[in-house]
């Protein structure tokens, strides 16, 4: 087991990465005001991960109510966060009762948005189950649900008081979403470190494969660079807007797509291919860089255009981004491999060509 600290002064906590770490009571039970704790997951992690945890808190004296939730992007919204209030109200949950979020990203968002404001606030722990979860979501206190004029729109920044990442649950994930996770890791790359992005061109096919060595490295070394923004910009002030490269595009897709048709990790992907053609478009990143980008996103399987939404409409998602000041789009783009800064000053037409061109490709 390795871990890291969010450095957040009083509100900071630790990040455990390694095998088996559902089995270890021990990384639990010190974040625990009381002995009993609601473990919120969803139908298709509970069947394979939740007997575990359960086993682990039980055999430690922790009592445990169990929240099971639908699966999907689509549930990640107000009926479904209605759900945990209710099993939490009838089962008389205390201010002081910790909530778990076991699963992927949906499950951990919903889950630190409910426990951000069930009773004004009680303590929750990230068990993130899922690459994506494990490299990005679980980390920084970022808590959602979306609505249907825009993704992530309505939450809280509130951080857990620990997250425990057993890479043992990675064995399950299916292809997809494994492939979904690999956009997050690559954007960690793309926009902080150069060496890291060269590491993963030349050992992506590994990642593919499930090769434990090679995901443990990916997962520490993306923890390692979200904790560090995090730390210096907790509530996106500044530097921790660069952590959203390829996301207000992504996050216009999932919107305009639907919610659950494209995975946020495949949005995101199309969306770093288009922030860094239009890089390459302004000058800012030689056009062969914005090609290793989109090369590595393609060899891991990942979408790097999207067809279905009209130009207008790209535009139009976009401009309800929370990114935007003063009524400006601002834009994460890179000025070469592992370095991004953000820019609110974008014309129009070279937006406008990069989501033409994108549209036009497969």
């Amino acid at each position: 087991m390795q871990t890291l600290r969010v450095a957040l002064g009083e509100r900071a906590y630790p990040i455990h990465i390694g095998s088996g770490l559902l089995n270890a009571a021990e990384l639990f039970a010190p974040h625990l005001a009381q002995k009993r704790v609601a473990i919120v997951t969803n139908e298709i992690v509970a069947p394979l991960y939740l007997p575990r945890l359960r086993h682990t808190l039980r055999s430690a004296g922790i009592d445990t109510l169990e929240i099971i939730l639908p699966d999907g992007e689509e549930h990640k919204n107000w009926s479904t966060l209605n759900e945990i209030f209710e099993a939490l109200l009838a089962a008389r949950a205390e201010r002081k009762t910790t909530m778990i979020a076991l699963g992927g990203g949906v499950v951990g968002d919903v889950t630190g948005f409910a426990a951000a404001t069930y009773q004004r606030g009680v303590p929750y722990i990230q068990v993130p189950t899922t690459l994506l979860a494990q490299v990005d979501s679980s980390v920084g206190g970022k808590t959602a649900i979306n609505h249907p004029r825009g993704k992530n729109m309505i939450g809280a920044f509130y951080q857990p008081r620990v997250v425990v990442s057993d890479m043992d649950t990675l064995k399950t994930l299916p292809a997809r979403e494994l492939k979904a996770g690999l956009a997050e890791v690559i954007k960690h790359g793309a926009i902080r470190d150069a060496t890291f992005f060269d590491w993963l061109e030349h050992n992506v096919e590994r990642l593919l494969a499930g090769d434990a060595e090679a995901l443990g490295h990916a997962v520490l070394r993306s923890c390692e660079i979200k904790a560090a923004i995090v730390a210096s910009d907790e509530r996106e002030e500044g530097e921790r807007a660069l952590l959203n490269f390829g996301h207000t595009f992504g996050h216009a897709i999932e919107t305009g797509l639907g919610y659950g048709t494209w995975l946020h990790g495949e949005a995101v992907a199309a969306g770093m291919a288009l922030a860094a053609d239009l890089s390459a478009r302004l000058g800012m990143l030689a056009r062969s860089d914005a090609g290793r980008v989109t090369s590595l996103l393609a060899r891991a399987g990942l979408p790097v255009a999207v067809k279905g939404l009209a130009t207008n409409r790209f535009r139009e998602l976009m401009s309800v981004d929370k990114k935007a000041n003063d009524g400006r789009l601002r834009f994460i783009l890179l000025q070469g491999i592992g370095s991004a800064s953000i820019r609110g000053d974008v014309p129009e037409l070279s937006v406008n060509q990069t989501l033409e061109a994108a549209a036009g490709g497969a």
